[in-house]
């Protein structure tokens, strides 16, 4: 039933996609769904398409469309055809929450996925929780959508802020030092950042000399650089993201700080460092999926890793990024829960993804917390390369360590002081 290799295309589900309720043609009842519409699966997608994450929402709706259309090659869900709608969440947690709104008691969603700011994953969140509804959140790191603001309905498949952090911060410290400087997004996702690495700092003894909270409409960063350049400090730690991280690396490269001062974070988005000028690509950065590695994807040319990234770089034309992963394993597991569940009611799909163990895109098994619904897998830190490798310039990093999801996430324990699984 969980057997991986039964289905060409049942990459990462633990169950082939043609068997159990697919194979018996269970009837299913499936809220929300209009009598007009009783051949379809509507899952709704809260992602932005316009703004600073715009490409990153690009990369998550290639993966949840890959997905989609593997299960629709299969006979669907239940006998129904999967659909997707999008939606433009602007960057604005308000929007997000009418989008949200809009998706489920309007186009009649059954469940939802998306987000990328985390400050729209936690209203998403809870707007889910009241309206009944899974919620997949695919690309929102704060630790508070596991945390404390979790629901028995939202799974978060990328990886926490402290699971970023603490995968990081021990590795940064070994190379560089304990001198850090910090800029900070001001926002929720930067907000959890910040505290995870204080954390870290306080259990190795690094001393941060600087932390300067950065505005997400910021594109000039030389006031923050000048401060860098004068504190002299032993790693400068970028958290910032999108275009806002493109500007900061380009103009610390243009002021030469990134020849003085070693540069390192928590999170390189391909899309991000691939635009990046030859010049501007330094440091050691946390990597939350990577094409191209067998520290990450393992070694075999038949594995579900290498299977995934042969089918979308044939659709298309690029390698998956973690953000392509996000969208892709999110989908995958919503429906092949549906398929387990026979229904899409939300507190039934939710004890079907808990602690159920699956093979998935890289080396390894994972699975979803049953304390806070946490998706336990690992991360890779890279070394960051000027050029891609002689066959492929997208190939710019070199994976130099893994650390396993359950050593660089909080404690069941810990994570059980804080979330609170009200079932109905």
């Amino acid at each position: 039933m969980n057997d991986p290799e039964l289905s060409r295309r049942s990459f990462i589900n633990g169950a082939a996609l043609g068997t159990a309720g697919l194979a018996l043609g269970v009837p299913a009842f499936i809220p929300r769904l209009g009598d007009a519409q009783t051949d379809e699966l509507r899952i709704g997608l809260v992602e932005p398409t316009t703004g600073i994450y715009a490409t990153y929402g690009q990369s998550e709706r290639n993966g949840i469309a890959l997905a989609v259309d593997q299960w629709n090659e299969h006979g669907g869900v239940l006998k129904r055809k999967v659909v997707t709608l999008s939606e433009d969440d602007e960057n604005d947690p308000g929007k997000g929450v009418q989008k949200a709104r809009k998706l489920v008691q309007q186009d009649e969603c059954v469940a939802l996925i998306g987000t990328i700011n985390s400050a729209i994953s936690l209203s998403v969140s809870g707007a889910a929780n009241s309206l009944g509804v899974i919620f997949m959140d695919s690309g929102g790191h704060a630790d508070d959508v596991t945390g404390k603001s979790c629901h028995f309905n939202t799974f978060r498949v990328c990886h926490s802020t402290w699971m970023e952090t603490h995968a990081t911060g021990f590795d940064l410290a070994k190379r560089f030092g304990k001198r850090w400087y910090l800029i900070t997004p001001d926002y929720a996702f930067g907000h959890a950042l910040d505290a995870g690495y204080r954390d870290v700092a306080k259990k190795i003894g690094v001393e941060i000399i600087g932390d300067d909270l950065v505005p997400l409409t910021t594109s000039d960063f030389s006031p923050y650089l000048t401060k860098v350049e004068s504190a002299k400090p032993d790693l400068l730690i970028s958290l910032v993201q999108g275009d806002q991280s493109v500007n900061c690396l380009k103009q610390a490269n243009s002021f030469g700080l990134s020849k003085s001062v070693p540069l390192g974070g928590p999170q390189a988005e391909l899309e991000v460092f691939l635009s990046l000028p030859k010049e501007a690509r330094v440091g050691y950065w946390g990597l939350e999926w990577y094409y191209n590695s067998p520290l990450c994807i393992g070694n075999s040319k038949d594995n579900l890793a290498h299977r995934f990234i042969a089918d979308y770089r044939k659709r298309y034309g690029v390698p998956p990024s973690a953000r392509s992963a996000f969208g892709y394993i999110a989908t995958d597991r919503l429906l092949w829960a549906i398929s387990e569940a026979k229904t899409a009611d939300a507190a039934k799909v939710a004890r079907v993804l808990e602690d159920t163990k699956f093979h998935s895109i890289f080396e390894g098994t994972t699975y979803f917390r049953k304390v806070d619904h946490q998706l336990i897998w690992p991360m890779w830190i890279g070394e960051l390369r000027e050029s891609g490798s002689a066959d492929d310039a997208n190939d710019i990093f070199n994976i130099v360590g893994r650390q396993e999801g359950d050593a660089i996430e909080q404690s069941t324990d810990e994570k059980a002081k804080v979330c609170s699984m009200d079932y109905p």
